[in-house]
């Protein structure tokens, strides 16, 4: 890479993390976890230490959080509110120490204090005479905004001190927090623990603060001139003394070995705790050798942030229940106590099948790991066996579905094995949980795509038996929706625009919208392509003719066997019939001169003001095609909000060129 495009990088990636300063700092709405928030601004310094001409006053090693908002007067610090360097493994922390080492010159025995770092919003609070006087947000490290009586409404935060002992002037530093179980009351407002204490600090009227039950924990001081407390440790001790909590974890080790050991334990423990953490915080507890360590330009040399993972985390399941799919598959999902697992409340887990439990032997109370990556739906990984009761019984799993059918296990020919999954027979519509599935894939984005008929609406429409059968969408008692709680004119109205509009559907869209199992939107175009019209498919199946299909190329015997099963049931014939009546289905028409001719796309991340199913309807537009996944065939990756790190990855390792949204928009002009 050239030194300008490096530079053109990096400044590329500085202006990425501002964005995302804005979002955390400003918005209190991040729009990535902070894994991936850290992974950006170690990239930055990874930069700027290989390349010594990369300089800028907007990288995180020169500036801190965000300027603040104009909504609330600024105040600036007596002392600098920096931030930390994290460490990830056991080598961050010997590279931290070794740098200590570096600085003073000499090797000597290091004291830590150890204190667990709760995932909330730094405060400062200034004290004269016993009295608090101002209360400021961190801002931009130098800045912060004066939010004092928000502030005055949490009641961890004195507001007069009488101990003796109290200095005339200081600035005590802490973090606000909501508890889980209160945020869990207030879940439906915002994204998690951390945004609802930004959130309500934030407020302009102070009793809108009040509603919220935040808390305070402190734990270190901005100015403060004393010569009679010696150690980090001292100070807490002090402070607890004052009349401020202090965290009930703090403790002192004394060399990284137990730093790590303490870490792998807590990691584990950490969600017992009524609070969120996302790692712990490492302070030399000599104050005496903090002062002389001293800063860089946005972290102190003594203190470090060992960061827990922000992929997994640690919590109890509650209850089993079972999910019947569209194609009939029981999936266990585990009912576990919320949990943050990357910035997101995660309060389910898949267990993925009978086989899955019986081989990690889960049973309901366990404490397991819940690992959630990328776009990945949350799963639990393994069970720590430690923490399980004594009483604890083994799953069974129900060997019939909750539509009363007995449930199977197809016999694969391919492996010569049982498959993991257990179904309950596709009997057409005969299954309702099946059935309402159906239903909603159905009107799905790639399917009919029928704006104000989301899967909630279905499920209502379903219980109220306004619903059985898709053709029954375009039969609505639209006087009777009328008067249900929620509905008035204009949604009833919005609603029937939508379902008319979706009658006029093309042959691929309608193929996928059936749920055949193992027909997908890509299988669903081939399909279509052959037949050339629905009354043409309707014949193939009609005369038995469906073997022909062998002849597409994509389409094997996998597919072939599933389209004669679907349709061996005469009630999915008539009610594909029906459909076809009652529904203007198009010819799939082919553009074989658009400008994306045998390019082939795929998507990761959220797109802006644009769905993937209208991003991919403009790629086959212009005559290209999307891929489902990252291979040589692909020639383009486009990448949106919070893409999946992996698939980015591996799109780099095979030289595929990877485009943003804009860029991507920019090759349809």
């Amino acid at each position: 890479m050239k030194d300008s495009e490096i530079k053109r990088y990096y400044k590329r990636r500085i202006n990425e993390l501002k964005n995302h300063n804005k979002h955390y700092f400003v918005d209190s709405s991040p729009k990535i976890s902070d894994k991936e928030y850290d992974e950006i601004k170690k990239e930055i310094f990874n930069l700027e230490k290989k390349y010594s001409y990369l300089k800028s006053t907007s990288s995180p090693s020169n500036s801190l959080g965000y300027t603040p908002s104009k909504n609330f007067v600024k105040s600036r610090h007596r002392v600098k509110m920096l931030s930390l360097s994290n460490a990830f493994d056991f080598k961050d922390l010997e590279n931290f120490e070794k740098k200590i080492f570096n600085y003073l010159n000499k090797k000597i025995e290091l004291e830590y204090s150890v204190e667990p770092k709760i995932d909330g919003i730094s405060a400062s609070l200034t004290y004269k005479n016993g009295l608090l006087v101002i209360g400021t947000s961190r801002g931009d490290g130098t800045t912060g905004e004066v939010i004092t009586e928000n502030l005055k409404t949490i009641n961890d935060i004195p507001q007069k001190i009488t101990n003796k002992d109290f200095p005339n002037d200081i600035d005590i530093r802490g973090e606000v927090f909501i508890e889980k179980d209160d945020f869990n009351k207030l879940k439906n407002n915002f994204a998690n623990p951390r945004n609802a204490a930004s959130g309500s600090l934030r407020q302009k009227n102070p009793l809108e603060t009040k509603k919220i039950p935040l808390n305070f924990v402190a734990y270190t001081y901005g100015y403060f001139e004393s010569d009679k407390i010696k150690k980090q440790s001292d100070f807490l001790s002090s402070l607890k003394k004052w009349g401020f909590k202090i965290n009930e974890h703090n403790k002192v080790l004394k060399n990284i070995k137990d730093l790590e050991s303490f870490h792998k334990k807590f990691e584990n423990d950490r969600f017992d705790l009524k609070y969120d953490v996302d790692g712990l915080v490492y302070k030399i507890n000599n104050l005496d050798l903090q002062n002389r360590l001293g800063f860089t330009a946005n972290s102190p040399r003594w203190a470090i942030a060992h960061k827990f993972s922000a992929d997994s985390a640690y919590s109890q399941i509650r209850d089993i229940s079972i999910q019947v799919g569209r194609t009939g598959a029981l999936t266990p999902v585990a009912r576990i106590k919320p949990v943050n697992i990357g910035g997101v409340v995660v309060s389910n887990a898949t267990l993925h099948n009978e086989d899955e439990i019986i081989r990690k032997d889960i049973r309901l109370g366990d404490t397991v790991k819940v690992e959630r990556a990328g776009d990945v739906i949350p799963h639990v990984v393994s069970v720590d066996f430690k923490k399980r009761e004594k009483k604890s019984k083994k799953f069974i799993f129900p060997k019939k579905c909750p539509c009363g059918f007995d449930t199977i296990k197809e016999f694969n020919k391919v492996t010569k094995k049982y498959d993991a999954v257990r179904r309950c027979p596709d009997r057409g519509f005969e299954c309702e949980k099946i059935a309402i599935e159906k239903i909603k894939h159905f009107i799905s984005k790639e399917g009919l795509n029928i704006d104000g008929l989301g899967k909630k609406v279905v499920e209502k429409f379903w219980d109220l038996q306004l619903i059985r059968f898709p053709q029954d969408i375009f039969n609505l008692d639209y006087t009777q929706i009328s008067k249900l709680e929620g509905w008035g004119d204009l949604s009833v109205s919005n609603l029937k625009f939508s379902i008319d509009q979706s009658k006029k559907v093309s042959l691929d869209r309608f193929l996928y919208s059936l749920g055949i199992r193992h027909i997908g939107i890509e299988n669903a175009k081939l399909l279509a392509e052959y037949t050339k019209s629905i009354s043409n498919f309707l014949n193939f199946v009609k005369n038995k003719k469906i073997n022909e299909f062998l002849n597409i190329d994509g389409i094997g015997d996998t597919q072939i066997n599933s389209i004669k099963k679907f349709f061996e049931n005469k009630s999915n014939y008539k009610i594909v019939e029906k459909l076809s009546l009652l529904l203007k289905i198009s010819d799939l028409k082919f553009n074989k001169d658009g400008k994306l001719l045998n390019i082939t796309f795929m998507f990761t991340g959220k797109l802006s003001n644009m769905s993937r199913a209208e991003a991919k309807t403009l790629i086959e537009e212009n005559s290209g095609s999307v891929v489902s996944s990252v291979n040589k065939k692909l020639k383009y990756l486009i990448i949106g909000e919070k893409p999946t790190n992996r698939k980015v990855q591996e799109a780099k390792e095979l030289g595929i060129k990877i485009l943003s949204q804009k860029e991507w928009l920019n090759l349809l002009n």
